[in-house]
């Protein structure tokens, strides 16, 4: 996938499962990883990495 894919997929999964996405995203990187598929795991991590950077710094 390229960068504009990644971005197009993290947003839609966040407007679908909202706060919950980034789970899911790391959910499906562990499935990839486990079926031996790195290309789509690395994908997903990379999904994972751009959710979290939606999310924002944690309030403390």
């Amino acid at each position: 996938m390229n960068a504009a894919d990644i971005s197009a997929v993290a947003h839609h999964l966040f407007e679908t499962h909202g706060a919950k996405a980034i789970a899911e995203a790391a959910h499906k990187a562990v499935t990839f990883e486990a079926a031996g598929d790195r290309e789509q795991s690395k994908s997903w991590r990379q999904i994972e990495a751009v959710l979290r950077e939606m999310r924002g710094p944690k309030e403390s």
